[in-house]
């Protein structure tokens, strides 16, 4: 099964559309897609892409992290959070199937482990504890899942009010979803960073990891491509926000022995169909 690894979505349906049968025209059914996270929001059609997508997964051709957006939806659909100005989650929050979504998206992992060739490798929305083993990472990452999916409701929404400074299960959730910089005291920001030795990944780099990360979320910063790394966010809802919109895989040869090793040119990119909302500000939910 051909490995394939999905950027950021967020409701660009017609895009997604056109990735999946450039996909099926190579491989016939022989894939499966690894969303990133983030298939909700800002685009036009964030109800056709959850719908996609959630087919993809019931057929066991698709696995997806949560992203930021996804869980502003979340936020929203509970009423803790107002609609902003870009929002273009209208159309789910009106839908029928509104609670069905709610808990298909929240009993979504924050990360994803496998192997390719010889390395493992981690799937996830933003980015990571510079620090975190891959045990760590993991560890983390299902003791947030399981508050966030819980059985009990009570539990997901009490873990939506927390404070990531007083909580370090909605820390390590906020980490993992909004994170761009990474400080030298462990703390981590959603922000840019003022210099690039404090981006996450470089700092996540510095320590010499034997696995790799696959993200999204950082649209400023583009296709990343680096040893261990690959950041796939290329901003196909950002289109016309000077510069070209994308969605972009990666399509890693899975009888490649080291798949993460630069150069690498083993991507689809499908260009904006047209230009899409404009941000409000950082790309936080």
């Amino acid at each position: 099964m051909q490995p394939v690894f999905v950027g950021d979505v967020q409701g660009c349906a017609d895009e997604l559309d056109e990735l999946l049968a450039r996909l099926r025209a190579r491989f016939g059914e022989s894939f499966e897609a690894l969303f990133v996270g983030d298939l909700v929001n800002r685009g036009p059609a964030s109800l056709r892409v959850l719908e996609t997508v959630h087919g993809l997964v019931e057929r066991g051709r698709a696995r997806v992290v949560l992203g930021n957006h996804d869980l502003g939806l979340l936020l929203a659909a509970t009423g803790r959070r107002a609609p902003r100005p870009s929002d273009t989650l209208s159309e789910v929050l009106a839908s029928p199937e509104l609670g069905r979504w709610v808990e298909w998206l929240r009993r979504r992992p924050l990360l994803e482990a496998g192997r390719l060739g010889e390395t493992p490798f981690v799937l996830v929305h933003a980015g990571l504890h510079p620090a975190w083993s891959l045990d760590d990472a993991c560890t983390h990452a299902r003791r947030a899942a399981a508050r966030l999916g819980n059985d009990d409701r009570a539990v997901f929404e009490a873990l939506l009010d927390a404070r990531p400074e007083a909580d370090p299960v909605r820390d390590d959730l906020d980490r993992m979803l909004q994170s761009r910089t990474a400080r030298a005291d462990g703390t981590w920001s959603r922000e840019e960073p003022a210099r690039p030795a404090d981006a996450w990944h470089r700092r996540w780099a510095e320590q010499g990891h034997p696995y790799g990360v696959v993200y999204g979320h950082w649209s400023l910063q583009g296709l990343h491509v680096a040893p261990r790394l690959r950041g796939l966010d290329t901003g196909c809802v950002h289109h016309g926000r000077g510069r070209d919109g994308y969605l972009t895989a990666w399509i890693p040869d899975p009888r490649s022995p080291r798949p993460f090793d630069v150069p690498d040119a083993s991507f689809e990119a499908v260009r904006a169909h047209r230009r899409y909302v404009m941000s409000d500000g950082p790309d936080a939910c």
